[in-house]
Formats: C-alpha cells, structure tokens, sequence
C-alpha cells in the first residue's frame, strides 16, 4: 500500500532541505543531490510504513543508501581528470539550495558550513562510500555509533572500525585544515583580491610570493574543455601556470568575487571563444596558517558551473556579509606582459 499523499506532502516539506545538505555532503554534487532526493520521496511513497515513529531517520538512511550507490557508480565511471565538488552560491542575496546550516545539530567534530566547503568536499573523495557515510553521521551531523549502526544497518563494531579508517584518510585534510569562518572569509577575500590584481598584471614574480611551498592547484574540466590532467604542485610550476592561463584569454573578462561554498571566490566570464578554453570558471584557494596560499581549485566543468551560471547572470553584485566589502566586478586588464 502507498503511502498517504498528504504525510508524503507533509514530509516533502518538513524534510527536503535537510535530506538534500546531506545528500549534497555525500556526494559533493548538487545534480546527484537532487537526485537522490526525488529517488527518496519516490521510495517513501512506494514503500514508507504509515505511522513511523521516526520518519526522518526512514528518510535519511534512504538517502545515504541512494547516495553509497551513486558514489560507487562514479567510482566505476572513467572521469578525464581530477574530480572537484559541484560549487553553489552561498551569499545571503542568494538563497542556497538548501539551508547549508538546516541540520540537527554543529557539536560534531566538523560543523555544518566547514562540511559544506569545496576543500571539505574534495578530501571526502579519499574515503569509501561507506567511510563517507559514517564519518558525515558521526563527525558532522554529531549520531551516536549506534544511530550509525541502525541508519546503515551495520554493526556498532563495524561502524566504529569504519570511522577510525575514514578518519585516518582524513589527515592530510587535517594538516591543511582551513575553516570557512568570518576571519577566514575576509583573509581570503583580502587575498584572492591581490591575487587576481597581479594575475590581470601578468605578475609572476608577485604570484610566486603569495604561494606556499607545498602549494597545490586541481582544475577540473569534467572533459569537457581544456584542463591540466594532474595536480599541479610547487610554486614555480603554479606560478607559471596561472600567468599563463591569464594570457592566454583576450578579450573582455568579466571577474568577479561571489560567496562560493561559505567562501569568496572568483567567477570568471570570458567574452571571446577560445577553442576549448571553458567560457566561464570558478577559482577558489585556501590559505595556511601564514597567510600564504596552500591550494587553489578551478572548476570550468560547464555541468558543473549550470546552476551558479543561472544564478550569477541573474543578479547584481551582492554584498559579502563575511568582509562587508562588494562581492562584485574587480578590477582586470585585458593588457598583460608575456608570461
């Protein structure tokens, strides 16, 4: 027998929000989140017992078992290049789609906007779909192991052996930890400002100078456009290759900063087409402990890129409520030395 149409109803609203963040932290895509969403309340309809006690742990434990699933067939899936989260705007302008904070409680040893992060996002893909699973129910949204074991329908043991495994995958997270909190929303405002200043300035040497020893750059085309295939390392080699990637684009480019995954970050769109240079991207970076920037992300995957595309060309500059400062149009210069 189907359920209700009006409990599912009342369900759909009471709950949706919620089950999408966690979907969207399991699989780092706003496209799978969706997804699995609708495949949730479909199986609900279907299969939901009338009168639960507890319908959004029935819910929830759909959901991350729909998510393992996608997660595994992506595993299975060749992807061209590095894979990097689906961004999504975050701004207060802006409604996410999804309350990024909705969620029961930010106890956990990650709260709800760092597990929201791309960085976040990007270390989980070291983890299996079940250490994945165990570790957002744990860490994040703060469920005992034995809320654990009942959600995924494992044994307390296993769900303990589980996270101590994802945990320990976690650590080179750990050690370039950058939480998305108000002082680091305005250093990385700060700096991705002169950052962009010196590469619309062809400034290789000022580059260099903002990068970390240990720096790492990931772009990710989903193969749909030109796009390093391997990480890139080391400050020489980052250096060059933003300046380079600058001067190569002519034309109008229209840059601007937007509130990414609880961060700044830029949004770049580019007038002229270039072969398979991506029309639009998105830079994002983190910083260390001194100042100096660790990582830095582009993501021009145009699947990617559809719903902040949507949003972005729909809206006019916001305001940044981390820095006070115009999330906006930055200054670039289509005049740049030879890199």
């Amino acid at each position: 027998m189907s359920l209700n149409p009006g409990v599912l109803t009342s369900w759909f609203e009471q709950y949706r929000s919620s089950l999408w963040g966690l979907s969207y932290r399991m699989t780092g895509s706003a496209a799978d989140a969706d997804d699995i969403v609708q495949e949730t309340f479909v199986r609900a309809y279907q299969h939901a017992p009338d009168g639960l006690d507890d319908p959004r742990r029935w819910l929830m434990r759909v959901a991350i078992n729909a998510g393992r699933d996608v997660l595994r067939r992506r595993k299975r899936r060749r992807y061209v290049g590095p894979w990097l989260p689906t961004p999504i705007a975050t701004s207060d302008d802006v409604p996410a789609p999804e309350p990024i904070a909705d969620v029961r409680t930010q106890e956990g040893r990650y709260d709800l906007l760092e597990s929201a992060s791309l960085a976040f996002l990007q270390a989980l893909e070291a983890l299996t779909a079940s250490q994945r699973a165990v570790l957002l129910l744990r860490d994040v949204f703060d469920y005992s192991a034995a809320e654990v074991a009942a959600a995924l329908d494992l044994r307390e043991g296993n769900v303990r052996t589980t996270h101590h495994r994802a945990r320990r995958a976690m650590e080179s997270y750990e050690r370039r930890r950058f939480v998305p909190n108000a002082i680091n929303r305005a250093r990385t405002d700060e700096t991705l400002r002169r950052f962009l200043s010196l590469l619309s300035a062809g400034d290789v040497r000022g580059i260099e100078r903002m990068l970390a020893a240990d720096v790492k750059a990931v772009t990710d085309g989903g193969g749909e456009f030109t796009a390093s295939l391997r990480p890139i390392t080391g400050i020489g080699r980052v250096g060059r290759f933003f300046a380079r990637l600058a001067a190569s684009r002519s034309g109008a480019i229209d840059a601007s900063i937007r509130s990414i995954n609880q961060l700044p970050a830029a949004w770049f769109v580019f007038e002229s087409p270039c072969g398979r240079r991506p029309p639009r991207l998105v830079l994002s970076l983190d910083l260390n402990a001194a100042g100096l920037i660790s990582d830095l992300r582009v993501i021009a995957s145009a699947t990617k890129l559809a719903r902040l595309d949507a949003v972005s060309g729909s809206r006019p500059a916001a305001r940044s409520t981390a820095t006070g400062a115009t999330a906006g149009p930055v200054a670039w210069s289509t005049t740049r030395r030879s890199a």
